[in-house]
Formats: C-alpha cells, structure tokens, sequence
C-alpha cells in the first residue's frame, strides 16, 4: 500500500465525455488527492487486466475519434501491493534493465564502433538515455577485454587510435569553420541576394587562401635567404613607385634582378644555400602545388554539385523538413529563415524554367540574336587585341621619346580602359538574347569576357617574350615584372573607382534625378572575370616579380570589403532567383583553363628557350634559366648517395612519355566522372517517375475504398448509430474490451515516484 508522502496527487480526469457517459462516472472513479489514494489503487488493480493496452477516442476539432495507447500501466500500478519501495524514483525500472534493453545491449557490444554509434543513434530514445546506453555497452566491452587474450591489444589500440582521429577531425573541423574568414559576412550576403552572388564572394575568398599560401611560400625560401646578404638601396624614394613600380623599388626584393646568383654561405663552415636552385624550385614548387590544388578543388566542387544525387532532387527535404535547433539567438534566426526562402525560391524558379517551352518561331528569333552578338562580340574583341598589339608594339620608342616617369602608365591604362569599358557593353546584350536561365546568361558572359582578356594578356606575353626580351635591354625580367606591376595595380585603381566612384553615382542619380533608373543587379560575370585576370597576371609575373602574391593578397582583402559595402548600398536581389551552387566549378574551370594553363605555356617558354639578363638576377650568365637545372642533375650524378634524384629526374619530370600517360590516365578519370554522373542523372529521373506513379497508384486505391465506405455505409445506415450508443453506455475502466471510449487524460505527479506509462 502506498503512504501520504510518497503519493501527492493521482488524478484521472475526464474531459469531453458526453452525456451518457458522465452518468456512469461516479465519485469513487475520479481519485481524490491524499486520503482515498490506497483505496484506489486497490479497486484499479483487481479490476484491471494483467496488461492494458487499450485504444482511447479523443475528441480534436474536428470532433473525430482518433487512438491513443496506454500501454502496460497495470505493471506499475500493480506494484503497489508489494510494498512502498517499488514506487520510489531511484528503484523505477529502466529501459536498459527490461528484456528488450538487455537484448539491445547484447547486440551491441560485439559491433564495430562505427556500427554501434549508428545503431545508437537511431534508437528513438532522448539524449540522457542514448548516454547511459553507450556507458554501459562501453562497460560491457571493457569487461570482455578484460577477460580476453594479449592478442586483441591490437585492436584495442586500433579502436582507440581510430576513436581519437575522429575526435580530432571533428575538433579541427569546427576550429577551422570558427576561425574561417566572413562566415557571419557570407550569412548575411546568402540570405539577401542568394547563392549567385554569394559565389562570387566565395570565389574571392578562396583566391584569397590561395595567394596567403604562394606568398608564405615564396617568403619563406627567397625572399628571407635574399634579405640576409642584401646591399643597402641607395635609390631616392619619392613616393611616385607604387604606380610606377620602378624606381627605388627596382633595387628591392620585389623584382628578379635584385637577387643574387651566388652560394650563400654564413661562416667558413656553415651550411650553403644555393640562389639559383632555391629561386626556380619555389617557383616551381608554387605552381605545381598551384596545379594539384585547382584539380583537386575541381574534382571536390565537380563530385558536390554535379555528381551527389542530393543535387538532382534540389535538396527539397532538407529545406523544408530540416532546421537546426542550435541557432537560438533572434538574429540568426531570422537570418536562417531568410536564407531557406532565398533557396526556397531559387529551386521554385528553376522548376518553372524547366516546365517552360517555347514556339520555333522564338526560339529561331534567338537563335538569330544569339548569333548577331557572337558575331559583335567577337568583332570587339579582336579589335581591341589590335589595338593593343600596335600599342605594345610601338611602346619602347613612345617610352623613349617621353621621359616622363608617369608614360610608362599610357599601356596599364589603355588595357584597363577595355577591361573596364568592353564587359559592360557585352552585359548589353542582355536586353536582345533574353535569357529564360539566367545561369546560361552568365555563361555566356563569362566565356565572351574570359576570351577578350586571356587574349590581351596573350597579346602582351608575345610583346614581353620576343621584343622585351630580345631587345637587349638590361634587365629585361625586371621590366617585365615592372609591366606587370602596373597592369595589375591599375586594374585594381579602375576597380576601386567603378565600386566606390560609378556604382554609387548611378545609385545617386536614380535616387535623386532619374527615378526610373531603379537599383542595379550585381554583375557576376564581370566581377568575377576582374578576378579571373588579376589572378592570371599574378601567376605570371610571379617568376619576375616574387612578391606578386602579396600585393594581390592585400588588393583582395580591401575589394572584398568595398564589393560588400557596394553591394548592399547600390545594389537589389536578382529579379530571378536561381542557384547557383554549380558556378564556383565554372569558375575554377575558368582559372584553370584558359588562364593557369596559358601562364604555364609562357613560363615554360621563358626557362627554357629565353636567354637570361647577363648583369642581373640569379640565372646571370647562365645560356638558358633551366641549364641551372641540368647542372645540378649533373653535380647529383657523381654521388651514389642521390641517384634515385636523377633518376626521378630522367625517367619522371624529364620524360615526355610519363606526362603523357598522366594526361591520359586524367581524361580517363573525367570521362568516368562524367559517365557517372549522367548514369546518376537517368537514375534519378526514374525514381522521380516511379515515385509519380506511387503516388497515382495510392490515390486510385483510395479512391476505390472511400467508394466502398459510401457503399457499406448506405447499405447499413443504422449501423453507426447503434455502435455510437453502445460506447456511450460503457464504462471509461473497460475501453480495451468493448474498443469505443472518451477521451481521456491521466495526469500524475508525485514527489519521489517516477513511473513509465
């Protein structure tokens, strides 16, 4: 029997019983709170069934019978006549001591880690449960271990070594998203203009990344050993050197002619470093590394949004049924909800661009518009390169009748001029092809765009390679490194003033006089291409002017901060959403072919065909840049402790055949991605058909049954009636027998019992 003070309040109500019912429902049914709890629970318990399992009607809006199950209450009321102990909190039985528990833990102790984390985590348990069943599985293990052979040390150690290399990939995991560059930035950026403008900040950031890591490179093994034997600079600095770049700068670290081709030697006995080997293999080292990271991130980006099935089904699931319970501050909320109706409405947009068609007559109507502005385009670009041809070309006598310092600035500015002017004039045509995807809008831009730079920065490398370079100049790599200076500093002065000077000036002007002039949409394909060719100068020059990667990495850091002020100033969310979750594969696709492939070309041109400076750098003297190389290979080769470098040497870096078959085994695996992916793509459309037809298949049989229903119920009318009246005539105790009761509630609390219903 239970006492006063282990029970408080057992109250079973009733609420919502009709009539017929309330009649039967006397005083000692409903428990009085203190003194009849012992009585109670003497009538519940011999009245009630060993197990009760029973179906209860409860009464919703719509005033329609639904089941609740109460499941094995007699176990814990029947225990009151075994003495007070068996109500107490810490005496109630747990899951983990009930057969269905002891047999789940039996289960689990002789799976893997893995497998016994995902069974655990699927068990529809709370979190406090979850806990204690992996402590006592943990316990049961450590048991068996205990009682096991020497040999299963092994892979005890291979289950904690495992253990703690997850632990630790998860730690860095979130230091590294902690610690990662505008995360609350690109938050904010995402929830309002979505993800096609997000990828341009994206991308910007990852060049970001990639010029941090080149430029710490480069510092580490060249410039750091140069500054150590480095003269004093005896050049006058008058502040005119960050545009012209030349100057006091030219006796600096920052360009190739100031480096030494000596041995540097600190003490008679200290170790040497050699110049020369130093400064053409972090050049190289750079660009290979350069090389496998565009492959790799291309390879990730391509398996995320090209391959993943999660891509074809546009994710739907996870923004409609899936939010994370984690972000509970108010602002982040509201950021959260704006980023899933940004994405909401971007897969809602390229659903219905998908569903439209159009009539052959529209469709040869843009066709032909389509053509017309290739045809223009195309004209443009090829004059432009004529005009910067004829410019380059005539250049050293314009520089030589101008001694100006500021006329080596007439190239930089002509070049930026039409990088400025000629994407602008190709966004235009916007207003005559008319786009119904705007994805393909952008590339088209983007392919038009990258063709009319590339082919500047093609025009310029065969003025600098064969008329700078045999010119007999002094010091030709550092003029190079000079021009390529300016050309990357003046395009990142041109791209400061349309962000700060031009974009805000249009704002004004339709703010305050042309009120027609509405906000401007943020031009992805021209941006990015400003991008796009900053990058390519900066792997270019990179080898006559090391210290490149720094500039370009400061020059990023502040166009990220203008582009965002600018943005969110003078620009609105695109007036058609779309995704945009494939366009950082395009553009480093972009970066990587035409522009990193063509920087290649030429430097591969330049060490080993070109004749190096006879005064200046660290290959003076020398008949080519890689004869350094080859004289090294032949210094390795007289000691039998470094064969295997010359070996790697001849039959690896210096064998044609090896690459060959490198480019034959990478095309390989890009055709068997790209099987894959169309195989994924049909396998997706036909699980979406086959999902359609369940769906017809399930309707059609409801249909039939709700036919069936109308049909029983207008052969039997009075059936349901009399069913209603033998419900109303039983007791609420005898629901399980008769399966028709009220809705009922049991509400209990006490002080120290904790019993499971």
């Amino acid at each position: 029997m239970l006492s006063d003070d282990q029970v408080n309040e057992i109250i079973i109500e009733v609420e919502n019983v009709p009539s017929g019912v309330q009649r039967h429902v006397a005083s000692n049914q409903i428990f009085p709170r203190k003194s009849s709890a012992n009585s109670t629970f003497d009538m519940v318990s011999s009245s009630v069934v060993d197990t009760i399992d029973s179906q209860i009607f409860s009464n919703g809006n719509d005033r329609k019978p639904r089941l609740l199950r109460f499941s094995s209450l007699n176990e814990s009321i029947s225990q009151s006549h075994h003495g007070p102990e068996s109500l107490g909190m810490d005496e109630t039985c747990s899951f983990h001591e009930t057969v269905q528990g002891q047999k789940l833990i039996a289960s689990l102790v002789p799976m893997t880690s893995r497998d016994r984390i995902k069974t655990i985590r699927n068990q529809p348990r709370t979190m406090k449960e979850k806990r204690e069943l992996r402590k006592i599985v943990d316990k049961e293990k450590s048991k068996q271990r205990h009682g096991a052979l020497e040999a299963n040390c092994c892979a005890q150690c291979l289950n904690s070594l495992s253990l703690a290399s997850r632990r630790t990939k998860s730690n860095l995991s979130e230091l590294l998203n902690y610690v990662s560059l505008w995360q609350k930035t690109f938050k904010v950026i995402g929830g309002k203009f979505g993800t096609s403008v997000l990828s341009y900040f994206s991308f910007l950031r990852w060049l970001l990344r990639f010029n941090i890591f080149s430029f710490v490179i480069t510092f580490s093994f060249v410039i750091i050993p140069q500054f150590t034997v480095a003269e004093r600079n005896t050049l006058q600095f008058t502040g005119l050197e960050f545009f012209t770049g030349a100057g006091y700068f030219r006796d600096t670290v920052m360009y190739y002619g100031f480096y030494t081709n000596s041995t540097i030697r600190h003490g008679t006995g200290g170790p040497s470093y050699n110049m020369q080997l130093a400064y053409i293999f972090t050049i190289g080292a750079c660009l290979v590394i350069c090389f496998f990271s565009l492959l790799f991130s291309m390879a990730k980006y391509f398996r995320n949004n090209f391959i993943n099935p999660h891509i074809y089904s546009r994710g739907i699931a996870k923004l409609v049924f899936c939010w994370d319970f984690t972000v509970t501050h108010d602002k982040a909320v509201k950021l959260k909800q704006k980023n899933l109706s940004t994405e909401i409405r971007e897969n809602l947009s390229e659903i219905r661009q998908e569903n439209d068609r159009l009539t052959l007559h529209q469709q040869l109507t843009r066709f032909s518009a389509h053509i017309a502005a290739w045809l223009v385009s195309t004209g443009v670009a090829a004059a432009c390169c004529a005009a910067v041809y004829y410019l380059a070309e005539y250049n050293s006598e314009f520089l030589k009748t101008h001694r100006n310092p500021g006329a080596v600035l007439l190239l930089p500015f002509v070049v930026s001029c039409i990088n400025l002017a000629v994407p602008r004039f190709y966004s235009m045509f916007r207003l005559v092809e008319r786009y119904e995807v705007p994805r393909q809008e952008v590339y088209v831009l983007l392919i038009r765009n990258i063709l009319l730079k590339i082919s500047i920065v093609g025009i310029l490398c065969y003025y600098w390679l064969n008329i700078v370079a045999l010119s007999g100049e002094e010091c030709w790599e550092t003029l190079i490194g000079q021009d390529i200076y300016r050309l990357l500093l003046m395009d990142f002065v041109f791209s400061l003033a349309d962000s700060l000077l031009g974009e805000f000036l249009r704002r004004f002007i339709g703010m305050k006089f042309i009120t027609s002039l509405s906000l401007q949409e943020f031009d992805i394909a021209r941006n990015v291409l400003e991008l796009i060719y900053a990058q390519t100068l900066t792997w270019l020059g990179i080898f006559f002017c090391p210290l490149l990667p720094f500039i370009q990495m400061i020059t990023l850091f502040i166009m990220f901060y203008v582009k965002n002020i600018s943005l969110m100033m003078n620009f609105q969310p695109p007036s058609k959403a779309w995704r945009a979750s494939q366009m950082i594969t395009f553009f480093i696709f972009l970066l990587f072919f035409p522009s990193f492939t063509g920087v290649l070309c030429t430097l591969a041109i330049t060490i080993w065909r070109l004749k190096p400076s006879a005064d200046c750098g660290p290959f003076r003297g020398l008949p080519s840049f890689i004869q350094s190389i080859y004289s090294w290979i032949d210094t390795l080769s007289r000691r039998s402790g470094y064969l295997w470098v010359v070996w790697i040497y001849q039959n690896l870096i210096g064998s044609v055949h090896f690459f060959f078959i490198l480019t034959l085994i990478v095309l390989i695996i890009t055709y068997l991605y790209w099987q894959i992916t169309e195989g994924r793509k049909i396998m997706i459309r036909l699980l979406h058909e086959q999902i359609i037809n369940e769906g017809k298949d399930k309707m059609f049989l409801i249909e039939k049954l709700t036919k069936l229903q109308d049909m029983e119920k207008r052969a039997n009318p009075n059936a349901l009636i009399l069913e209603r009246r033998e419900v109303e005539q039983q007791s609420p105790l005898h629901v399980e027998e008769l399966n028709a009761a009220p809705d009922l509630r049991l509400r209990r609390s006490a002080q120290d019992e904790n019993l499971e219903v």
